[in-house]
C-alpha cells in the first residue's frame, strides 16, 4: 500500500510538553498516514473527521496513565463487541402465537432447558389455610359462691373426665343441710300425728253412724222421740267431717314432708358443686381465680379445658369447588393432611366430617371442619396450618413443568423437541396444577421432551442444542431438566 504524509510539514514548530496540563490533540504536532484510495475519498475523510472529533474530546493527561490506558482498551473491547453482532441476533417475535426468529432463523442451534413428559398417578387437590380448634372446649365456672379452699392441679395439666379440680367451702351449705334434715323431722312427726287423729275419729264415725240408725228403726215404732234421732244423726254427720279433716291434714303433711326432702335434695346438690370435677379429657388453660378469692355463681370463669384428642381443622375453599366437594364425598370419605407452616414433613391426616349449611358471602367461601386423631399432639388449637384437601386422584396422567407452558394467540402451546433436536409448537389442553407440574389433558404423550426455557428464541423448525445440565432432576413428578446456556452466545459481525 502507498501512504502519503499528512499535517503540517513545518520542522520549527515544537511539540507543547506533557507537563499534565490538560492540552487538546487538535493542537498538538502530530503525524498521520491517511489510506491511500481513488475509489473512497469521501470515507477516507469521513473517518479522519471521526477520529479527530474523538480525540479532541479525550485529555493528554489520560493517554499517560497505564490504568487508564486498560480502561480505554476495555471500553473498546466493548465496542467493537456491540458493532460485531449481526443484525439477526437482535430480530424478536412478530411470528404465529408471537414466536420470533431467533436464533434457529439463522440457523444456529438455540441453547435451551428441557424436560420429560411423565406419566404418573395424579392427586386432585385444593389447598387452603386451616385454623386449629378443640373438638370439645370447656369453660369452667363455680355454680355455688364461696371461697376456693383447693385446688388439684397445675395449669397446662392434661386431666381426665372426673378428676377434682377444686373446691369451694361448704361449711354453709352443711348448715342449710341440717336445719332442712330437723324441718322433715318435725313434718314427719306431724303427719304421724294426723294418721292417728284419723284413725280415732274413724271409730267415732262408725259409732256414731251405728246408733243413728238404730234410733231410726226405733222411731218409727214411736218408742223415742225424733228430736233425739236427729241429735244422733247431726253428731254422725260431724264425725264425718271431722275424718275428711284429718285426711286433709295428713296430705298436708305429707306435701310438707316431700318439699322438706326437696330442700334436702338441692342443698345437697350444692354441697357437690363445692366439689368441681373435669367433665371430659383434655388440657387445662390458665386459672383465673386462684385459691383462698371468693367465686360468685356463675359469673366467673376459673378456667378452660380443651379436648384436644381428637381436634378440628377448619379452613374454607372457594364456593367454586362445593360441588366437587360433595361429589365425591358421596362416594366416600375425602382424606385431608394438615401441618404448620414450618414443617416440611407429611403432617396429619384426618377426614373431612363437616360442612357449613351457607357460603360467606363476603369472601365466596364454604367452611369445612377435618377431624384429626392427634394421638401425638402436634396439632395445637389456635394454631395456623397448611390445609391439602384430596378429592380424588388421576390415573395415567401426563406431566409437564409449568414453566413449558406458554401462551400464544391460538391459545396454550409447548415447544416439543424432536429425534432431530428441532422443535414444533404443539397446542395443548391443560389440567390440573399440582405443585410445580401442570397436567396435560390432551396434546402431549408421556416421554416425549419439551422446552422449558429459552422459548422466546424458538419458531416451529428451530434447532435446538440440548445438553445435560447439572441438577437434572426436577422433584417428584418433574420431567428430566437438559440444560446448555440459559443466554445465546454473541456472533461477530
Amino acid at each position: 500500500m502507498a501512504y502519503r504524509k499528512e499535517g503540517p510539514q513545518n520542522p520549527t514548530r515544537k511539540r507543547p510538553r506533557l507537563s499534565g496540563k490538560m492540552v487538546g490533540w487538535r493542537n498538538l504536532r502530530r503525524k498521520g498516514y491517511a489510506f491511500k484510495s481513488n475509489d473512497y475519498p469521501a470515507i477516507v475523510r469521513m473517518r479522519r473527521r471521526l477520529r479527530r472529533s474523538i480525540l479532541n474530546l479525550i485529555p493528554v493527561k489520560v493517554f499517560t496513565q497505564p490504568r487508564n490506558l486498560v480502561l480505554l482498551a476495555l471500553a473498546a473491547l466493548m465496542i467493537l463487541a456491540g458493532c460485531s453482532s449481526s443484525p439477526s441476533d437482535a430480530e424478536g417475535g412478530g411470528g404465529k402465537k408471537g414466536k420470533g426468529k431467533g436464533f434457529g432463523g439463522a440457523g444456529a442451534a438455540v441453547p435451551v432447558l428441557v424436560a420429560t413428559a411423565v406419566q404418573r398417578d395424579v392427586p386432585v387437590q385444593v389447598a387452603a389455610v386451616g385454623t386449629v380448634e378443640a373438638y370439645t372446649p370447656i369453660s369452667v365456672k363455680s355454680l355455688v359462691t364461696g371461697e376456693i379452699t383447693n385446688v388439684y392441679f397445675k395449669e397446662g395439666d392434661y386431666v381426665h373426665a372426673g378428676d377434682k379440680l377444686f373446691t369451694v367451702d361448704d361449711r354453709a351449705y352443711q348448715q342449710q343441710l341440717k336445719q332442712a334434715e330437723a324441718n322433715l323431722k318435725k313434718d314427719q312427726f306431724i303427719a304421724t300425728q294426723a294418721e292417728a287423729n284419723l284413725k280415732r275419729d274413724e271409730s267415732s264415725l262408725k259409732y256414731a253412724q251405728s246408733t243413728a240408725e238404730r234410733y231410726q228403726g226405733l222411731l218409727k215404732d214411736g218408742i223415742v222421740p225424733r228430736d233425739q234421732v236427729e241429735q244422733l244423726t247431726s253428731s254422725a254427720n260431724a264425725s264425718a267431717n271431722t275424718v275428711a279433716a284429718d285426711q286433709a291434714a295428713i296430705e298436708s303433711a305429707q306435701a310438707q314432708i316431700s318439699a322438706d326432702q326437696a330442700a334436702i335434695s338441692n342443698i345437697n346438690v350444692q354441697i357437690g358443686w363445692c366439689t368441681q370435677y373435669a367433665t371430659i379429657d383434655g388440657r387445662t388453660g390458665n386459672v383465673s381465680v386462684k385459691k383462698g378469692n371468693v367465686v360468685t355463681a356463675n359469673s366467673q370463669e376459673v378456667l378452660t379445658i380443651n379436648q384436644v384428642t381428637p381436634i378440628y381443622v377448619t379452613f374454607a375453599i372457594p364456593e367454586a369447588r362445593l360441588s366437587d366437594v360433595r361429589k365425591y364425598m358421596a362416594l366416600g370419605k375425602l382424606p385431608v393432611f394438615a401441618k404448620p407452616q414450618d414443617d416440611n414433613g407429611s403432617g396429619e391426616e384426618g377426614e373431612i366430617t363437616f360442612i357449613d349449611n351457607a357460603v360467606d358471602t363476603t369472601t365466596g367461601t364454604i367452611k369445612l371442619k377435618g377431624t384429626f386423631q392427634n394421638k401425638d399432639l402436634k396439632l395445637w388449637p389456635g394454631q395456623f396450618l397448611n390445609v391439602t384437601l384430596r378429592l380424588t386422584t388421576m390415573p395415567n396422567a401426563i406431566t409437564v413443568p409449568n414453566e413449558a407452558v406458554q401462551n400464544g394467540q391460538d391459545g396454550q402451546f409447548v415447544y416439543v423437541v424432536g429425534s432431530d433436536n428441532k422443535v414444533e409448537d404443539r397446542p395443548v389442553t391443560v389440567g390440573e396444577r399440582v405443585d410445580q407440574d401442570l397436567v396435560i389433558m390432551k396434546g402431549l404423550e408421556a416421554g416425549e421432551t419439551v422446552v422449558t426455557q429459552g422459548q422466546l428464541r424458538l419458531q416451529p423448525g428451530s434447532l435446538v442444542s440440548v445438553g445435560e445440565g447439572p441438577g437434572g432432576g426436577r422433584g417428584r413428578g418433574r420431567g428430566k431438566q437438559k440444560s446448555t446456556a440459559d443466554s445465546a452466545p454473541s456472533g461477530k459481525g
